[in-house]
């Protein structure tokens, strides 16, 4: 099959963490030094719900091949990269060149950030029969795509074999007049629909907008529309594809409406050595779940926001005023590594945890990190818990893994970034939401929290 190449800008990236045991004192977490490093060995819990199996995409419990690795500073680098694209810092005129298969289109360009080097993974299946295939999962994304036969101009290795819709029997392509492919884009080659997902890292998929069977076990969804990439180049490192969670009308979430009413949820390992879970419809909800509301935001749709109110550190709320937050706003956004503050919110926390920590060496500052420590020789230290507060009375007492960023037992750094000003929208990030059941829960316009959940 012949393509027509074009852009549209969407995102992804994770962050690989780190073993830790802890004692809890009062407002304390007493911090075991010797188990911040990686562990080698997989720990996955036994769970009998049906849902989908969330592991560290490079962490000893994924399948993918393990030989590519990637520096903090590559981690880091990217993750300032999705989180600039997201706030508008990349146009889809950046990067391209004469060789960019995007470069000419007749698309409107969507944007996003970078895939990144790091990110959760899930199985599922697509086609009659089913083929199993492993996807980055990301709510700072809507079109759900995967590498398809033929490659036009190139594929990336990954796991399983490429998908060929010629097996399917299920397979269709969308048609080029049809509502969905001008949400996606509205660009067609003898009649069907074409898509283009360009990230800000320079990783791209460009293919045909399709439809087939979709198998999110033990559910199978009829006709769900996805990208069918024929051209895919970037940071993919193995995986098939991504399953895109957010809001906007061609995500998975709304396509899957009228099964799981548009609410799903999501805990993240604390560790790169354990597993965590994805999960759809009502029985998403905890018992004990603190919920916040989801502001509209009319002018930026793709996100899911929040109304971050405040910070605090080993109990003591600081001193921030409210139009801090206020005036850029938050979202929640699995992709991004790092929570990214407002300039004055990032130095109130900066200041009250060095001084909580004073007792301890610090050691350089290295890339987003400007508040990092020295733990050599130490057998045991205590750090101070940092909470996070949100609308309606909510707050969130993170777990020690969403507190502190290990590259090296001698550079520990807080695992918090300051955004460049102070109009720059501010991103709770997934080093923050580790351990939580993180429910989002649109119809009723509310995002849920609940602690230690995996």
């Amino acid at each position: 099959m012949a393509i027509n190449w074009f852009p549209l800008l969407l995102s992804h990236l994770l962050f690989l963490s780190f073993p830790i045991s802890v004692s809890s004192l009062q407002n304390l977490y007493e911090v075991d030094v010797h188990s911040l490093m990686p562990s080698n060995v997989c720990s996955s819990p036994k769970d009998t719900k049906p849902r989908l199996r969330v592991v560290d995409r490079y962490g000893p419990c994924s399948s993918l091949p393990q030989q590519q690795s990637f520096s903090h500073e590559q981690i880091l680098s990217n993750d300032q990269l999705r989180v600039d694209s997201i706030q508008g810092h990349i146009s889809a005129v950046s990067g391209r060149n004469n060789s960019d298969p995007l470069a000419s289109s007749k698309i409107t360009a969507q944007y996003g950030g970078s895939f990144g080097v790091a990110s959760y993974i899930v199985s599922i299946g697509i086609g009659t029969p089913s083929k199993t295939l492993t996807v980055v999962f990301d709510t700072g994304s809507d079109v759900t795509w995967i590498q398809c036969e033929p490659c036009q101009r190139y594929c990336y290795p990954q796991l399983e074999p490429i998908f060929d819709p010629s097996q399917s029997s299920t397979f269709a392509n969308v048609s080029c007049n049809s509502d969905p492919c001008k949400v996606v884009g509205y660009d067609c080659f003898e009649s069907s629909c074409l898509y283009g997902v360009r990230y800000g890292d320079g990783s791209y998929t460009v293919g045909y907008y399709a439809e087939d069977t979709l198998t999110i076990a033990p559910d199978v969804i009829s006709n769900f529309r996805f990208g069918c990439g024929q051209n895919n180049n970037g940071t993919f490192g193995g995986i098939a594809g991504l399953l895109g969670l957010g809001p906007a009308s061609e995500s998975f979430i709304s396509q899957t409406s009228y099964k799981y009413n548009r609410i799903f949820a999501y805990c993240l390992p604390a560790l790169s050595s354990s597993t965590g879970y994805l999960n759809f419809g009502t029985d998403s909800n905890l018992p004990n779940t603190q919920r916040t509301p989801i502001p509209k935001s009319p002018s930026s749709p793709f996100y899911y926001y929040l109304n971050m109110t405040g910070l605090s550190v080993a109990g003591k709320s600081l001193k921030i005023e409210s139009k801090v937050f206020s005036k850029a706003g938050t979202i929640i956004d699995s992709g991004t590594v790092i929570t990214r503050l407002p300039p004055d919110a990032y130095k109130a926390l900066r200041s009250e945890f060095r001084k909580r920590m004073k007792q301890y060496k610090m050691a350089p500052s290295i890339s987003l990190f400007d508040t990092c420590y020295d733990f050599t020789g130490l057998d045991s230290v205590l750090i101070p818990s940092v909470g996070v507060q949100f609308l309606n009375n909510v707050t969130l007492d993170l777990d020690p893994n969403g507190i502190l960023y290990v590259l090296d037992i001698s550079q520990v750094c807080l695992a918090f970034a300051s955004n460049r000003k102070r109009t720059d929208l501010g991103i709770f990030g997934n080093v923050q939401q580790r351990t939580f059941n993180v429910v989002y829960d649109v119809p009723n316009g509310e995002i849920g929290f609940s602690p230690e959940a995996c």
